[in-house]
């Protein structure tokens, strides 16, 4: 028999469900399956998820691609390494056997404020030096929280990880690891590559309840034999370090040089650009990862996205909808800033800010499309934003996540931002945990994304339609601005 090229998989454990790629080293996805995630507790600004749910979903998820990739005729020995990526900030206390002690934090529960505030006060040389403040969104301030309100938990609890460290818990069994692009929000140093010391003497956190720090793309360990033989892996295959779903959509994106930026639109927009220096915004709306291989990585993430379609058209099908709106009717007649919750990271950082609108709908339709397009503005201002504060100036706009298979979407992107949009043929984070998955095959991530992201177009601004929605953008800028937002 001849023997199976190698194959990669990627977990993306996302805010809603858990999706799973397999792919050729070129790139090919070869097998698919995702899982939803029944149970998500919200009241006010409390976002929280059972991490145990994770785990069961990404097992079903798993299961599911493994036999997809059956269905195909291939074999799941063939997969070398699998890496998870998750949302950035959620956090989750487990005891020192990996078992949980509360449900998780969510990426946007804003809770931690007070907590946050706290933190800036005590790491302001911390927070000079790394050129951003920290928020209520951040793992650190949601610790803290944890130590200030339950601290018979924080006393128990004997690791504090992020979600993407929990899956890689589960599959290899070596617990308190975590990866540069998560720990970024617990206040990792990525200039010096340790834990700052103003977490444990300002802030009373023991820093041997945080992870050991490694970087995306380096191999944790391999998949525990129980778990191999109920997949159906190799007892070989690697467990590769992950990284947040931002990074991982930057990653699937195609973005590779200054000028490009790769644009996230998934639940939330979350905006990475490729800098060799390092960009500091004292307001704290941008910060930078750190890529492997050196350069800095400055975005941020906003708290709108494709979410207002799920809370205001909650259960339909946006394509359907996509299809009811044409060029002609556009720009709209309103102006939609589209928060489903009070407060906003990015483009601008606000515990107030919360929705609204200007101007009266004349249907469900133009509501929709004012949606689309209060995402696009919010997209160019945060744009504008990272080239204010010193990122090379932005020539090429990379789409990735789910809202980017959205032709009309795109199209009223491309119109607002008057760039050129680029959009990957597979624009998923799992996609972009593939690469990272692969990295350690090809040698370094750089040549993983060179080999495997291909583009299958190009959407171009029309002058026209872009010279309307200047306007309109400018008039959404003043209506920001009447806010205090800007």
């Amino acid at each position: 028999m001849r023997k199976q090229e190698p194959l990669f998989l990627g977990i993306d454990l996302g805010t809603q469900g858990v999706r799973c790629l397999v792919s050729t080293p070129q790139g090919e996805i070869v097998a698919e399956g995702k899982e939803k995630i029944s149970h998500i507790y919200r009241e006010g600004e409390r976002f929280e998820q059972e991490p145990e749910e994770w785990w069961e979903v990404t097992l079903r998820a798993l299961q599911g691609t493994l036999r997809d990739l059956r269905k195909k005729g291939k074999d799941p020995n063939s997969i070398q390494a699998l890496s998870c990526d998750s949302t950035s900030g959620t956090v989750l206390a487990l005891n020192r056997e990996g078992r949980t002690l509360s449900r998780a934090i969510m990426y946007n529960d804003g809770r931690a404020k007070e907590e946050a505030e706290i933190i800036n006060r005590e790491a302001t040389s911390f927070t000079e030096r790394s050129g951003y403040q920290f928020g209520a969104s951040f793992a650190l301030a949601k610790v803290l929280w944890w130590k200030r309100n339950n601290p018979e938990l924080f006393d128990r609890a004997h690791f504090f990880l992020h979600a993407a460290d929990f899956i890689v818990g589960k599959l290899t069994g070596e617990w308190g690891v975590s990866d540069t692009s998560n720990s970024l929000k617990m206040g990792y140093d990525l200039i010096d590559f340790k834990w700052p010391s103003f977490i444990e003497s300002r802030l009373g956190i023991p820093v041997y309840k945080l992870p050991r720090v490694v970087n995306p793309g380096e191999v944790v360990g391999n998949v525990r034999p129980e778990i191999a033989q109920k997949l159906g892996l190799s007892p070989h295959c690697k467990v590769v370090a992950g990284c947040t779903d931002g990074t991982a959509s930057f990653l699937a994106s195609g973005a590779t040089r200054p000028g490009d930026v790769s644009c996230a639109l998934g639940t939330t927009l979350v905006v990475r650009s490729i800098s060799y220096q390092l960009i500091k915004d004292p307001e704290g709306r941008i910060y930078c990862h750190r890529h492997p291989e050196g350069y800095w990585l400055p975005g941020g993430a906003s708290n709108t996205g494709g979410e207002c379609l799920e809370v205001y058209f909650p259960g339909e099908d946006y394509r359907e909808w996509d299809e009811k709106i044409t060029l002609e009717n556009l720009p709209t007649s309103l102006l939609v800033y589209p928060l489903t919750r009070r407060g906003e990271r990015l483009p601008f950082s606000s515990g107030e800010a919360s929705f609204f609108q200007v101007g009266e709908e004349k249907s469900r339709e133009e509501f929709y499309a004012a949606c689309l397009e209060g995402v696009g503005y919010i997209e160019r201002l945060s744009l504008e934003l990272l080239e204010s504060l010193g990122a090379d100036t932005i020539t090429r706009v990379f789409a990735s996540g789910g809202g980017s298979r959205s032709p009309i979407w795109r199209k009223i992107r491309a119109n607002i931002l008057n760039r050129p949009v680029f959009l990957a043929q597979t624009t998923e984070s799992a996609f972009g945990s593939c690469v990272l998955s692969a990295s350690p095959f090809w040698g370094k991530i750089s040549q993983a994304v060179q080999e495997m992201v291909h583009l299958s177009g190009e959407e171009a601004p029309h002058p026209f339609l872009s010279s309307l929605y200047e306007e309109r953008y400018q008039t959404f800028l003043a209506e920001c601005k009447k806010r205090g937002y800007v």
